[in-house]
């Protein structure tokens, strides 16, 4: 399996029930999918369960990862902390399309209480299908990836 069929995945309890879902679907599509927890809807700390996932794309391991909580926001602060990731918190196609397009995203945040599994779906496709423009963009990716 190539390296592009691989994603590393995880969330908190509120983003339990579309991790869930999105695994399933990625699985079903022939993605090697690495599940960094949480197990459930009990109460976690999010960091805990954000940041390994953070860290084995920065590593490599996983070329790209999606993260999920609640409204997504706390995942893509926690991802974004660890040295290069672009993580991009979205809410519709059109950002998911650009975070990859012109940033060059290698990881996804989603708010499971603030879209639908069919949105989070589609974003989900938008932004696995899209791919980095370059050019301009390039420089600029490079100005965030030295910020940290």
């Amino acid at each position: 399996m190539t390296g592009k069929r691989k994603i590393a995945i995880g969330s908190d309890h509120a983003g339990f029930r579309y991790k869930e879902q999105i695994k399933a679907y990625l699985m079903a599509q022939g993605y090697q999918v690495h599940d960094f927890g949480t197990d459930s809807t009990a109460s976690v700390d999010y960091p805990l369960y954000i940041r390994p996932v953070a860290q084995a794309v920065s590593r490599g391991e996983y070329p790209l990862g999606i993260v999920l909580g609640g409204s997504g926001n706390g995942e893509a602060m926690v991802a974004n902390k660890v040295k290069g990731i672009r993580c991009a918190l979205c809410w519709d196609a059109y950002t998911a399309r650009m975070a990859k397009e012109h940033n060059n995203a290698n990881m996804l945040s989603l708010g499971e209480r603030t879209l639908s599994i069919a949105q989070a779906l589609e974003i989900v496709d938008t932004w696995l299908q899209a791919e980095f423009e370059g050019g301009r963009h390039a420089r600029r990716v490079a100005l965030i990836d030295a910020m940290l």
